[in-house]
């Protein structure tokens, strides 16, 4: 669920910008979260390279050894400041990842090593039972970093949280 808070006037300073979607743990569920999200990243102005292919790959984990019948996974995104944000929580806070160094021939186990390559930082958080979260961020150039209008609205699914002080 998508939602939309804003300060009053006089707290407006840096938006956060978040997205959160549930999807099945499926193949299918997987490659939506990448589409959705890199959909996003172009609504929010942002290059879609490398948040998408960390997404595919986190929504492929959860897809693959996240995965419980019944339950399905979060794949959530926000902006703060010069940090993006992604985050894909899946129903098997039992079972925490590792990253693998596969035989060159392998067809699979090389996902947590594009994370590890792609993200300036990863890792995992522990949720609500029996749930965990794998995130990794991005640190944006700040010509990714589109300005928000001023008091403008939020707008394409988005959910906008205004920070600030009164000062």
């Amino acid at each position: 669920m998508n939602t939309e808070t804003v300060a009053p006037e006089a707290e407006l300073h840096s938006p956060i910008r978040n997205f959160s979607v549930r999807l099945s743990p499926t193949p299918r569920g997987a490659r939506l979260a990448r589409l959705l999200a890199t959909e996003q990243l172009r609504t929010w102005g942002l290059p879609s390279d490398p948040a998408e292919h960390i997404v595919a790959e986190l929504a492929a984990n959860a897809a693959t050894h996240g995965r419980v019948r019944g339950r399905d996974f979060d794949l959530t995104m926000y902006v703060i400041g010069d940090t993006l944000r992604i985050e894909v929580t899946d129903t098997r806070g039992e079972q925490l990842p590792r990253t693998q160094h596969p035989a060159p021939d392998a067809e699979s186990g090389r996902g947590l090593l594009l994370v590890e390559a792609l993200a300036d930082r990863w890792g995992t958080a522990p949720n609500l039972p029996p749930r965990k979260t794998l995130w990794a961020e991005v640190t944006l150039r700040p010509a990714m970093v589109p300005a928000p209008a001023p008091g403008g609205p939020c707008f394409g699914g988005t959910g906008c949280l205004f920070q600030g002080t009164q000062g």
